[in-house]
């Protein structure tokens, strides 16, 4: 995911009627479709507005979110890392997506293409989203051990991110990002000062992680730092000059800008804000946070349930999965209980079978071998975008989950599985096959990447994401391992429970430390007794539920929104369904909203029953 950036100076509402006024003589310039290129039907004047309307929020979009652009393989603003601190930011964005709100609220809904009315419900639905969020309290916590321009800062300057370094242009883009990230770390720590005089803080456990990411950045050689990798890979057409001159210049940049800003971060950190951080775990202890937590059930579920509803839920799922667990204990002879189970797994050395880093990684690839076979009865449409699986950096990877970094669109840059391997002779081996089919293949890869290359699809539904559809997905893949012939072995099954195990606590865990049921502790020692899980990731895990609250409930409720769709159209069309086809259109529309997602199903569903 990507952690959004803006524009540093708040644009008047004269100043968003310039680019609108920018972009409609730039639309009226192309040459207009005036037929579907989805249905083939005649487009309507409401349809045309909606794309001209459309195409203007995405170009401004794109100057307010440069690191974005960027993410997404627009390159015009590659040298821009706008201050997304200041309230005058802040501001200017609730204007922009208010504006916007208002102009495609105007236009008649029923007179638009079926594709467009997707569209639009899920345009009104983002801009109230954002604007509801830019109201709440969130700013006074600028960043933290998970998430935030401080930790992404080193990736794009590694030259092994989103940011370009392939020509000399390039390379001075990137210190023009350098000299915004001095600014914004300075509005960042009076943000924190802000929430310091409130009490809107973080937790001093959580504050304690962070202060070692910002010293690891703190270098005094500079041809050490992670920032100077790019000059150690020039590309080989450069001249000697621009070698020597960007050389100097990202030494200066490296010890004149960056180590000078981590280091003030981390004495900031350390001497002022971990002082008046709190004691308490969830967000429901700070002024503002029942609201704030509402606020995000809602941002990542994209559902109305109520924190209750969802943490029982939460317990019936812990409840189903765990008799499962105790089955497969019961098949295999194990003579124990269940937490006596999760400690062989992961302690026996027949589940730790590695000896390096590149064995680990030549595992997974073997999981994407033996699943290739079964994927095309199960999925129309492969990704063009390539695909690679990468350890996590060092720097990064004691706090890191494995993740998927999307490619670009336009496919210069792969989509990327991330692995942390912190000892590869410890690296448990069970659950390996349903984290690859969750954030690799045909989780999140297929996926995003579909999206992004489906250029029938409007930009902003392009490069959108709702977790609850996203993570959901996701995570019903991991249910597909037997039909992708996976999950062969009962260790590997075990595996994967396990992971669902996981996503299931998260309900009861999340809500729990945020409505003041658990604390810290508490929810470590829960999740210990539930699932197959060391205490180093549990701490991990809770602590990030702790820095981002409510996201880790996107994943299961998506999920079962998922399996209910399923079910609900296996037995509406019996033998008419086909599990390709609902599969097709699960993903053919890209990311949205569940409710949105649902009524285009049953549409799809009543079409396939009407023949």
């Amino acid at each position: 995911m990507f952690y959004p950036q803006g524009i540093m100076y708040k644009p008047t509402l004269l100043f968003i009627g310039v680019i609108l006024i920018a972009s409609v003589i730039l639309f009226s310039c192309k040459q207009k479709n005036h037929v579907s290129p989805a249905t083939g039907i005649e487009y309507s004047p409401e349809d045309e507005n909606l794309d001209q309307y459309l195409d203007q929020y995405w170009q401004a979009y794109l100057k307010f979110f440069p690191l974005s652009a960027t993410a997404f393989g627009d390159n015009r603003y590659n040298d821009q890392l706008p201050n997304d601190q200041t309230r005058a930011f802040r501001d200017s964005l609730i204007d922009f997506y208010q504006n916007y709100y208002n102009l495609v609220k105007g236009l008649d809904r029923e007179r638009l293409d079926e594709n467009n009315k997707i569209s639009y419900d899920i345009f009104l639905y983002e801009m109230q989203s954002q604007i509801r969020g830019l109201e709440q309290i969130s700013w006074m916590l600028p960043f933290n051990q998970f998430w935030g321009l401080p930790l992404t800062m080193p990736q794009l300057g590694s030259g092994t991110s989103s940011q370009p370094f392939k020509t000399v242009k390039d390379y001075e883009n990137w210190l023009g990002r350098i000299h915004g990230f001095v600014t914004w770390s300075d509005s960042a720590i009076g943000n924190f000062r802000q929430g310091m005089k409130t009490g809107v803080v973080y937790p001093q456990i959580l504050v304690k992680k962070m202060i070692p990411q910002m010293e690891a950045i703190v270098v005094s050689d500079p041809e050490k730092s992670i920032f100077y990798a790019p000059v150690k890979n020039f590309p080989a057409d450069f001249t000697s000059a621009d070698k020597d001159r960007l050389q100097a210049q990202y030494k200066q940049a490296i010890l004149g800008e960056i180590v000078p800003t981590y280091q003030k971060l981390a004495d900031f950190l350390k001497n002022e804000y971990l002082p008046k951080a709190r004691t308490t775990s969830g967000i429901s202890a700070i002024p503002g946070g029942k609201e704030l937590y509402a606020y995000l059930i809602k941002y990542w579920t994209t559902t109305d349930l109520t924190p209750d509803q969802i943490y029982q839920t939460g317990l019936s799922e812990v409840d189903r999965i765990t008799k499962l667990m105790d089955s497969i204990k019961t098949s295999v002879g194990f003579k124990g209980d269940l937490p006596a189970f999760f400690r062989y797994m992961k302690t026996d050395k027949r589940f730790m079978p590695y000896k390096t880093p590149t064995e680990v990684l030549a595992g997974y690839d073997s999981i994407h071998q033996r699943m290739k076979p079964y994927l095309k009865k199960l999925f129309k449409h492969e990704p063009k975008t390539a695909f690679e699986i990468r350890q996590t950096e060092a720097y990064r990877a004691a706090s890191a989950s494995a993740e998927y970094n999307p490619g670009s669109a336009d496919g210069s840059r792969p989509g990327i599985f991330y692995v942390p391997i912190l000892n590869a002779t410890k690296f448990n081996s069970p659950g390996m096959e349903s984290l690859f089919l969750h954030e690799a293949i045909p989780g999140h890869h297929y996926q995003i990447s579909l999206q992004q290359e489906d250029t029938l699809l409007p930009d902003f539904r392009r490069f959108s994401w709702y977790g609850a559809y996203g993570e959901g997905y996701a995570l019903y893949c991991e249910s597909l391992g037997k039909e992708l012939g996976l999950y062969r072995d009962p260790y590997s099954y075990m595996g994967a429970l396990g992971e669902e195990m996981h996503r299931a606590i998260r309900l009861v865990v999340d809500v729990a430390i945020h409505t003041g049921k658990m604390n810290r502790d508490e929810a470590i020692q829960y999740m210990m007794s539930k699932e197959p899980v060391s205490e180093e990731s549990a701490v991990a895990e809770v602590e990030r539920y702790m820095a981002i609250p409510a996201q880790a409930l996107s994943y299961k409720i998506g999920q079962l929104k998922i399996l209910s769709l399923r079910h609900k159209y296996e037995k509406a069309l019996g033998n008419k369904f086909n599990i390709a086809d609902f599969h097709d259109q699960l993903l053919k529309d890209g990311c949205m909203p569940l409710s949105i997602l649902e009524s285009k199903l049953d549409r799809w569903a009543a079409s396939v029953q009407s023949h």
